[in-house]
């Protein structure tokens, strides 16, 4: 039986960026069939301001936008997961917890908007949010009921090779 609804983790070290910016996109274009979460291996405890300058200018809501720990989603209690994507390399790179679920990974990385310079930072975040919206919609696209676990997981992780 298919869940009603797909849990989704989203991770990077900080998570003051780029999987911030995933859980919204997630969230919203999702569409109650998924629903996002982020989370870091070293949260950075805040939430990078142009971070929360992008979703305002995309009109996604920045409220509830937290840094947060990994640990939230390893711990008893926490939800099953159903998909859980790294989004940066350092991440991708770590010995991840276990998490519920035994969920489908995949590393969908991209360059930290926050390390750019900052002439163009403003810009990479952009940049960061089109390429994110861009995965997300291509996974929301998949035909999930119909494909098995082997033939999910290479179809999520083609698409962080885009």
């Amino acid at each position: 039986m298919e869940p009603t609804t797909y849990n989704v983790l989203f991770v990077c070290s900080g998570n003051s960026a780029r999987s911030i910016l995933a859980e919204a996109l997630m969230n919203r274009l999702g569409d109650g069939r998924f629903r996002a979460f982020s989370a870091g291996s070293h949260p950075k405890g805040e939430v990078h301001p142009l971070t929360l300058k992008t979703l305002a200018a995309q009109g996604l809501p920045v409220d509830g936008c937290r840094s947060k720990s990994w640990e939230e989603f390893a711990s008893p209690g926490a939800p099953e997961l159903h998909f859980v994507f790294t989004v940066c390399d350092q991440a991708a790179g770590e010995v991840c917890p276990v998490w519920p679920g035994q969920p489908i990974t995949a590393h969908w990385g991209m360059p930290d908007p926050a390390a750019a310079p900052e002439a163009q930072r403003e810009q990479a975040f952009v940049d960061t949010f089109v390429t994110m919206k861009r995965r997300i919609q291509l996974m929301l696209a998949l035909p999930l009921a119909s494909l098995d676990r082997v033939a999910l997981k290479a179809r999520v992780a083609d698409i962080g090779k885009h």
